[in-house]
């Protein structure tokens, strides 16, 4: 207790940020110099690197992410593999930064999401594989429908791996973990949890900033000029880069995994129709706050996509550029709809994956004219450093005992201290 005392005691701190998004790409980690906490922050990026998974760890993972093939011995395995592998990029940035474990104070550690299962989420593709009884003899009160046999509606939930006690352990470093679940437990989404860094960082008394993230899932956070914690506005918009680099990946027999800059994008045509077709989704008329993921708008979801492509005999970038077009008109139609009327957005910073796809950008730029539309850089913030940064922070916030979610933002019904610490 005297250690953390001392810890919380210091003026400035220099904390490292793990992230590891839905893109399972692999472990961005941030070195983050944090002076004061709050909306007295003073934030400066040390060192940033992003380390790959090792060959067959991504495949691995997905396996877990699905209800077919996520076996429970090999989850518990991977949340302490996938807590090693972190353990490795704190000890892999430092060697590059020419820094020791007792240059750091902290680490905040996203995890790998696993599963995501938010409030009012129906569930219609999975069947389990266990038979329920229809009168169960254990009675809950309360609102968990899991016992009740309906399939449908599932218990609202997350697990991330990545164990934070493998971590703290290997880095000697006290880490903080597991940031979602407190959210979750108060009645919201989960996620996004970056819009209360993205306030403390970015609120401006003059104009509207948006922020937008574009990883695996797209996901916005509105921060009206002069406005309050209140204020803030934030949901996930739909697939990102998830439903792309899947079809590249499946187009290509795994040669590429990506649309690097967007070029196969660039090379096709956007067949309207499906899009048309797709934007009929009810995810996307649903009102924010609200979340997403691979369960809806993973690999299945992908190839359904590419099967109605290839009914319509589009060519391979074609199809790429329909699966790209998704992403930007649900971006676009969300701000339209969800925004635009009651806060038009002056500058979109855009961050993730997303911000590298010249075709993406240049969409959004011709879709959002009255936007001036930047990459997040701009603001003097490392578009791909971002998030590993956001957990950093939000480390230091929950030292500190600041409530790291906004109810605006996730719908939980309180703020809550986010994170589990955990001693090395």
């Amino acid at each position: 207790m005297k250690a953390f005392i001392e810890l919380l005691n210091k003026d400035k701190k220099c904390v490292i940020g793990l992230m590891s998004g839905t893109s399972v790409d692999g472990i961005d980690a941030a070195v983050v110099e944090i002076t004061g906490h709050g909306l007295e922050i003073e934030v400066e990026l040390i060192a940033f690197e992003t380390f790959h998974f090792p060959p067959g760890v991504p495949q691995r993972i997905l396996a877990l992410c699905h209800p077919d093939t996520g076996r429970v011995d090999d989850i518990c395995e991977m949340n302490f593999y996938i807590g090693h592998l972190f353990a490795e990029a704190v000890k892999c940035i430092l060697q590059k930064s020419g820094m020791s474990a007792n240059d750091i104070d902290l680490i905040g550690s996203h995890g790998q999401t696993i599963y995501h299962l938010p409030h009012q989420s129906p569930v219609t593709s999975y069947q389990s594989p266990v038979k329920r009884e229809e009168n169960p003899t254990i009675a809950f009160s309360g609102h968990w429908s899991l016992v009740t046999g309906n399939r449908n509606i599932k218990e609202p939930s997350t697990l991330q791996i990545g164990e934070p006690a493998v971590i703290a352990h290997e880095t000697g470093i006290p880490t903080i973990a597991d940031f979602r679940v407190a959210d979750m437990a108060a009645g919201g989404q989960g996620a996004p949890l970056v819009s209360y860094i993205d306030y403390l960082l970015f609120h401006n008394s003059v104009k509207t900033v948006g922020l937008l993230n574009i990883g695996g899932i797209a996901n916005l956070t509105v921060l009206p000029a002069n406005g309050t914690f209140d204020s803030v506005c934030a949901a996930d918009t739909g697939p990102g880069n998830m439903c792309i680099d899947a079809v590249v990946s499946e187009i290509t027999e795994g040669a590429e995994h990506y649309d690097k800059d967007g070029t196969r994008a660039a090379a096709g045509t956007a067949h309207q129709l499906l899009i048309g077709e797709w934007l009929k989704h009810p995810f996307f008329h649903q009102s924010p706050p609200k979340t997403t993921g691979r369960e809806m708008f993973g690999y299945t979801y992908a190839m359904e996509c590419l099967a109605a492509c290839h009914e319509h005999e589009l060519s391979d970038n074609d199809c790429i550029a329909t699966l790209t077009e998704l992403t930007v008109q649900t971006i676009a139609d969300y701000i339209a709809k969800f925004v635009t009327e009651q806060n038009p957005i002056d500058t979109l910073y855009v961050s993730g994956g997303g911000v590298h796809n010249q075709t993406i950008m240049h969409r959004l730029n011709e879709l959002l004219s009255d936007t001036s539309v930047e990459p997040v850089d701009n603001s003097g913030i490392s578009a791909d450093a971002k998030e590993a940064i956001a957990f950093a922070i939000l480390a230091n916030e929950t030292l500190h005992g600041n409530a790291g979610n906004l109810p605006s933002a996730t719908g939980a019904s309180v703020r809550k201290v986010l994170g589990k610490f955990v001693y090395p």
